[in-house]
C-alpha cells in the first residue's frame, strides 16, 4: 500500500535518477520528442502495428466493483462520455466482471474505433473455449489484445504455456490482435521484458512507488519509491525489444486522493517516454476531464 512517509523520503532521489538516467537517454528522449499532443491521440503500441488512444478507460477498479457500482446507466454514460472525448481504449478482464457491461455500453458505436483489451486469469484447461466466451460476453468477433493476467512467478511462461500457445493460435486466426501479460512481481516482470512472445506489457508504474512490482512473489506486496527504478529498468528492456508498454496503477490504485499526487504521476508517465499508453479507472466524467487536462498539459511542454 502507498506510504506517504516512505515515498516523500525517496521520491526526490528516484525522480532525479529518472531525469538523469532515463529521460535523457537516446531511447526515451526520442520517444518524448515524438509524443503527440493529447490524451486522445491514437498512438502506436510497440511493434504490434496496432494503435490505441493514449489514455485508456479502466473498467476494473478494485476488481470492477467501482465501475459496477455505477449501475448500467451510469457506466454507459461514463463510457460514452469517454468516447466523445476520443478515449477509445477500454481495459477489462475476466475477473472484473465487466465484459457484458462493455458490450452494452458500446452498442451502436463503431466497433472498429475501439481498442479492447481483456485478461485471462490462471491456467484454464481449455483457453480457446474461454476466449470464445469472452468474445460472446463482449459481443465482438475479435478482441484487440488479450493478456495472461497477474503473473508473479519467475517462470510463469512454463506455468502458463497452455494459455500462451492458445493465444498464439488465436492471434494466427485473427481472433485476437495481440497477446501479452500483466505482471505483479519484479521477477515476473523481468521475464516478461525478455520474452519474444510478449507483444504487450501492462506495467504498474508511478513515481511515488504505490502498488508497484517488488521482488516478493505476491500480487499485493507493499511497495514504495525504492521500487520505481527496478521497474523502469525492465521497461527500458521492453522498449528495446519492441514490446508495447501500457502503464497502469498510474494514480496508485486510487490512493492518490490529492490532486498534486495525481498530477505528479501523470506528468512522470507522459514526459518520461516510458509508456505508449496509460490506463486509469474512472468513476465520473469529472475524473476523466481532470486526467485529460493533466495529460494534455504534460504533453504540451514536449512540443
Amino acid at each position: 500500500m502507498y506510504s506517504p512517509e516512505i515515498s516523500r523520503r525517496q521520491f526526490i532521489a528516484a525522480t532525479a535518477a529518472v531525469a538523469s538516467g532515463i529521460a535523457l537517454s537516446p531511447l526515451t528522449a526520442g520517444a518524448a520528442r515524438a509524443a503527440r499532443k493529447t490524451a486522445a491521440d491514437q498512438v502506436a503500441l510497440g511493434r504490434t502495428g496496432l494503435k490505441l488512444s493514449r489514455l485508456g478507460v479502466g473498467c476494473g477498479s478494485h476488481s470492477g466493483n467501482v465501475q459496477r457500482a455505477l449501475g448500467h446507466d451510469g457506466f454507459n454514460r461514463l463510457i460514452r462520455y469517454a468516447y466523445d472525448q476520443g478515449l477509445t481504449y477500454l481495459d477489462t478482464a475476466q475477473s472484473y466482471q465487466t465484459h457484458e457491461w462493455i458490450r452494452q455500453a458500446i452498442q451502436g458505436l463503431p466497433r472498429e474505433k475501439f481498442f479492447i483489451q481483456t485478461k485471462m486469469g490462471g491456467n484454464p484447461e481449455k483457453p480457446l473455449e474461454v476466449l470464445d466466451r469472452f468474445r460472446q460476453e463482449l459481443g465482438t468477433d475479435y478482441i484487440d489484445s488479450v493478456l495472461t493476467h497477474c503473473t508473479v512467478t519467475p517462470d510463469w511462461d512454463n506455468e502458463r504455456r497452455r494459455v500462451m500457445d492458445a493465444l498464439e493460435e488465436a492471434k494466427g486466426k485473427k481472433i485476437i490482435g495481440v497477446h501479452g501479460v500483466s505482471c505483479h512481481s519484479l521477477p515476473a516482470l523481468e521475464l516478461s521484458a525478455r520474452l519474444d512472445w510478449v507483444d504487450v506489457n501492462l506495467v504498474r508504474l508511478n513515481p511515488q512507488g504505490a502498488h508497484l512490482d517488488t521482488p516478493a512473489l505476491t500480487w499485493n506486496a507493499t511497495s514504495n519509491a525504492s521500487h520505481v527504478l527496478p521497474v523502469i529498468e525492465q521497461i527500458r528492456i521492453m522498449r528495446q525489444n519492441g514490446h508495447g508498454v501500457i502503464g497502469m496503477k498510474l494514480i496508485g490504485d486510487g490512493d492518490f486522493t490529492e490532486a498534486a499526487d495525481r498530477r505528479t504521476a501523470i506528468r512522470f508517465a507522459m514526459q518520461s517516454g516510458l509508456t505508449d499508453a496509460v490506463v486509469i479507472g474512472f468513476k465520473s466524467t469529472e475524473e476523466i476531464d481532470e486526467a485529460v487536462k493533466t495529460i494534455n498539459a504534460a504533453l504540451a511542454v514536449l512540443t
